[in-house]
């Protein structure tokens, strides 16, 4: 098997997520006992949390390009950023390693294409559900994104903050998204990308009104495809 890399930490919740499910993935392959050969280093999220400005990005940038360069002197044959939203660096990131890195967005967006998706909306944090990094992944396979409702994405950037990220899943977040979802379902959307990887925590992914895309399981899968030779 091949080793991968995580940028982690961004929050430490996610990073659980993805070192449970591409362990479970690979156990399921390969049988017990075997475990994945994964690398992960975890960031201080205390100065990556609600990036806005040019100068904050860029320091972003950074610090993710230096994780990237010490996983792959660590051994790291490919590497994935935890985060959604920290996909809009990762061009700079890519830029300062040689291994690749596996673009959420694309895992995603190639999920769908496949899938005969045609018109989804695209749930998470305000950069991702308003900037282009990540819809322009989606949009290029033809898939017909819904615009953002700015009511949506204040609950949604709200929910993610003030809950989610600090491990809060309440009934009331899971309420207001199972109204968001209505809503969008009742706008035309034929599915939903779970553009946040904490967002599973107030979100059914597998009986829901719409066929909801959870990206970190699927970003998850694509990392156990490459672990395993297949990617």
């Amino acid at each position: 098997m091949r080793k991968i890399g995580l940028i982690g930490g961004m929050s430490w919740l996610s990073t659980r997520t993805y070192y449970e499910q591409i362990n479970r993935l690979v156990q399921a392959r390969k049988g017990f006992p075997a475990s994945a050969p994964l690398l992960i280093e975890s960031l201080d999220y205390a100065s990556m949390a609600r990036l806005s400005g040019a100068e904050e990005w860029k320091h972003a940038a950074e610090v993710l390009a230096d994780s990237a360069r010490r996983l792959e002197a660590a051994g790291a044959t490919a590497l994935l950023i935890g985060a959604n939203a920290m996909h809009k660096v990762f061009d700079q990131v890519q830029t300062a390693v040689s291994v690749p890195i596996i673009h959420i967005a694309e895992c995603v967006a190639a999920r769908m294409a496949d899938d005969g998706v045609k018109k989804a909306a695209l749930i998470g944090t305000r950069n991702v559900m308003i900037e282009s990094f990540y819809r322009q992944k989606l949009i290029a396979r033809d898939i017909e994104l819904l615009p953002p409702e700015m009511q949506f994405v204040e609950t949604l950037d709200r929910i993610i903050y003030d809950e989610l990220l600090q491990g809060k899943a309440t009934r009331q977040a899971e309420r207001e998204l199972k109204t968001i979802l209505t809503n969008l379902e009742q706008d035309g959307a034929e599915a939903v990308v779970l553009g946040c990887t904490e967002l599973d925590m107030v979100v059914d992914v597998d009986a829901n009104v719409l066929p909801v895309y959870d990206c970190t399981r699927i970003h998850a899968e694509a990392a156990v495809e490459w672990i395993l030779g297949e990617g």
